[in-house]
């Protein structure tokens, strides 16, 4: 009969130990971590994960659902891995966040103002085309409400940028901006077509 060194049967004891802790989480439903992940998820949303950080948010709530299927299933060692995982999309989602929304911020801001002066300029142009009356009446009426409207949006996008609503103030302003650029073509679409009615001396 041999005999275990102290450090041996120390060894095993802990080896045991860590078996049955592992046996015993597998036997049971990973409810802590799943509470976890859905807090991590929940946290994730609220700063915005959802439009600032897609990817890893979309991510995070598919090893959710994944880890509720799985205990479902019965394979608690498969949830406990996935609610693991759906809480450190979740938490990177919520950090990816705040980099995104500074960074829609800052472009929301730099729209704004480059629409505002491209606005402005179009304006001046107008302008310019009334004092010159090379536009007629109907097209510097129509030019003049398809302006306004514009202005309208641009103020409307201002709005959303002060209630931190950079994504909608994103969209209002590439559509305000491709409206410019229709406009301005416009106007000297009809200058041109104005001068050429013009008869020549």
């Amino acid at each position: 009969m041999c005999c275990r060194s102290p450090r041996a049967t120390v060894a095993l004891g802990f080896a045991l130990i860590v078996l049955v802790i592992t046996f015993a989480a597998c036997a049971a439903p990973p409810n802590r971590e799943i509470a976890d992940a859905q807090a991590a998820i929940k946290a994730a949303k609220a700063a915005g994960a959802e439009t600032y950080a897609s990817g890893p948010y979309t991510a995070a709530a598919e090893a959710y659902r994944l880890a509720n299927e799985a205990v479902m299933a019965g394979d608690y060692r498969l949830a406990l891995n996935r609610a693991l995982e759906s809480r450190e999309h979740a938490q990177a989602a919520a950090r990816g966040a705040t980099d995104g929304r500074v960074a829609a911020r800052d472009k929301a801001r730099r729209q704004h103002a480059e629409t505002s002066t491209e606005l402005l300029r179009i304006t001046a142009q107008l302008d310019a085309a009334e004092k010159a009356r090379s536009l007629s009446r109907t097209v510097l009426r129509d030019v003049r409400q398809a302006l306004s409207l514009i202005n309208a949006d641009v103020q409307k996008a201002g709005a959303a940028i002060n209630r931190e609503d950079y994504a909608a103030a994103q969209d209002v302003l590439r559509n305000a901006k491709a409206r410019l650029d229709a406009v301005s073509g416009d106007i000297e679409l009809a200058g041109r077509t104005q001068r050429a009615r013009r008869p020549t001396s």
